[in-house]
């Protein structure tokens, strides 16, 4: 495995993103629709810049494998709402969604590199964010081990709205503070 670089989402990616969420294991935890319209929707806004998440294909060896996105979570006030109900969350944090679309590419270890090298990043793209705060069901045991190989620490578990509404509210949250 080269080095992981980032590259922003364009909706010339939207084929590749549509092939992606259509995997089972993908849309088991992402549960979207691919249509072109659908796509649109979900992520046009942050294609055009007008919407505060900031969506990238993660790249290695010459080839896209995954998908990243980050937001300040003070940007989404219901989701500090209903995160804050479960714990405390730093004014100032970031949070992160992340798959890996390409299968071969899963059990690799390339989610838990990805998640390390984009948080990296990430610090320098939000110099004032304190930690990355990552919530996700207690039943995606794939997606809680990588953010626990990229450093985090499950910091609570409860009750959150899932993404997919086949699952029951049972969450964890993960942190990681700002070195230094």
């Amino acid at each position: 495995m080269g080095p992981i670089t980032f590259v922003r989402l364009t909706r010339d990616d939207f084929p590749l993103l549509a092939k992606w969420l259509s995997d089972p294991t993908v849309a088991r935890w992402w549960n979207h629709e691919t249509s072109p319209e659908a796509l649109e929707k979900d992520f046009g806004a942050e294609v055009d810049g007008t919407e505060p998440s900031e969506v990238f294909l993660a790249w290695t060896d010459g080839r896209p494998f995954g998908l990243i996105q980050r937001y300040a979570i003070a940007d989404y006030p219901e989701y500090v709402e209903e995160l804050s109900a479960v714990c405390p969350v730093p004014e100032s944090a970031v949070s992160i969604d992340y798959l890996i679309g390409e299968p071969e590419c899963r059990g690799r270890g390339l989610g838990a590199a990805m998640i390390a090298a984009f948080v990296a990043e990430s610090w320098a793209a939000y110099p004032d964010a304190s930690a990355v705060v990552v919530a996700m069901h207690q039943h995606n045991g794939a997606s809680w081990r990588a953010v626990e190989r990229a450093g985090f620490r499950r910091i609570a578990e409860g009750e959150l709205t899932p993404d997919n509404p086949v699952d029951n509210r049972d969450h964890f949250l993960y942190q990681l503070d700002r070195p230094g």
